[in-house]
């Protein structure tokens, strides 16, 4: 086994444990469309998460989306959802996927969906089918992050007793409305039995933030974590129009609507899908890097979310290798999309990668776009993220 596979290894336990983490992806897609200008000349890269967004990149013109996770367990909802869109009519798809909830879904596994899936990915959903059987407990309060929503909701019934408001606050139709309902419940919201759990590692290790993570945000953001989560907050329910962000909308009722909520999901989109676009998906788990050196593709675009912010401590030679690999595969014109934690990602300064027979720092090598950047990161309906890059990568 190559030093890289094992170190690996390491990091994905040290992620993922055995759970499934993400059960909706908790990336705008939104923005990474206007970053990415896609064309049906591009293949993307994207590690996969809940899958919902290499959906996205597929709806909105790329050639080919392949998705990488080392968790195989997101995988295996990419799968699933991949199979549903192939075999189910669009009404059960979207009681499986948009309400959280599928009647008879044992059944309807075993008859229409199991068929299509890989090995492994029957063998979780043999067991873990049951997520979907529960008309009173979502597929969106399940798995590590979803547990963290269900805590939340708990929290604001029976501790902040809110929960009229909030949802006024997701109904309402106007900026002007949404401001309103938050300053008189912000500090309902906000109380300290919530800032103490925001500022513990445990609660944010179910959201899928590592010590690193929270370490660039401490150190980089006045006020540190519980104040980074606080402002957070604040824009999206009283800076950002709220009607469509199916982000929020998911983890604090269980399930979308058919107007709110990511693009595979509608129907139209479905049908798109479902008559030949999922031809165009390849679902792999591996990490990027292994997937790089082990598949003879270009690739033109890659979208690398936040890991990088989990490889820049402990993991940085794994930083590295990555990086190497992002160059041996990377067609003309390649451009790379990742988000932070941290208000700088400082730390891509000190990688260093081989180019032309010679040792460079990776800055050299990259162009950003800035002010794009800043512009659509103002605007990310999700906004957990400290920052977002968009680079282009030179010669």
């Amino acid at each position: 086994m190559a030093i890289s596979e094992w170190v690996s290894g390491r990091v994905f336990k040290f992620v993922h444990g055995n759970n499934l983490v993400y059960n909706t992806c908790w990336e705008d897609p939104r923005l990474d469309r206007q970053a990415l200008e896609l064309t049906s000349d591009d293949n993307v890269l994207v590690i996969t998460s809940a899958g919902c967004n290499a959906l996205d990149y597929l709806l909105a013109g790329a050639g080919n989306v392949y998705a990488v996770d080392m968790n195989p367990r997101q995988n295996a909802l990419l799968e699933l959802k991949a199979s549903a869109i192939r075999n189910l009519d669009y009404e059960r798809f979207f009681q499986m996927f948009g309400q959280g909830y599928l009647p008879n879904a044992e059944s309807v596994y075993a008859a229409q969906l199991r068929g299509s899936l890989s090995a492994t990915s029957r063998k979780y959903w043999d067991r873990w089918i049951r997520f979907f059987d529960n008309p009173k407990k979502s597929f969106f309060f399940r798995g590590t992050s979803g547990a963290f929503a269900r805590m939340i909701g708990v929290y604001i019934n029976r501790v902040a007793r809110c929960r009229k408001e909030v949802l006024e606050i997701i109904d309402a139709p106007t900026l002007a409305d949404q401001q309103e309902i938050y300053a008189r419940t912000r500090d309902k919201i906000w109380s300290k039995t919530l800032k103490f759990a925001m500022n513990r590692d445990t609660t944010l290790s179910m959201l899928g933030v590592p010590k690193a993570q929270r370490k660039q945000i401490d150190e980089q953001y006045p006020g540190g974590i519980v104040k980074f989560v606080e402002d957070s907050m604040e824009a999206v329910f009283a800076k950002i129009p709220i009607q469509d962000n199916y982000f929020w909308r998911v983890y604090i009722t269980g399930s979308y609507t058919p107007t709110c909520c990511p693009e595979y999901v509608k129907a139209s989109n479905f049908e798109k899908l479902k008559n030949g676009l999922l031809d165009r998906l390849s679902v792999n788990t591996n990490s990027v890097q292994g997937f790089l050196e082990q598949n003879e593709v270009s690739i033109s675009r890659f979208i690398l979310l936040d890991h990088m912010d989990w490889l820049s401590d402990h993991y940085f030679p794994l930083l590295e290798s990555e990086w190497q690999a992002i160059l041996l595969r990377a067609a003309p014109k390649t451009r790379i999309l990742w988000r932070s934690g941290g208000l700088r990602t400082e730390f891509i300064n000190d990688v260093s990668v081989q180019r032309n027979g010679k040792m460079v720092k990776l800055p050299e090598l990259l162009s950003y776009n800035t002010d794009l950047a800043k512009k659509l990161h103002q605007l990310d309906r999700v906004h957990t993220y400290g920052s977002f890059y968009i680079a282009d990568l030179v010669g």
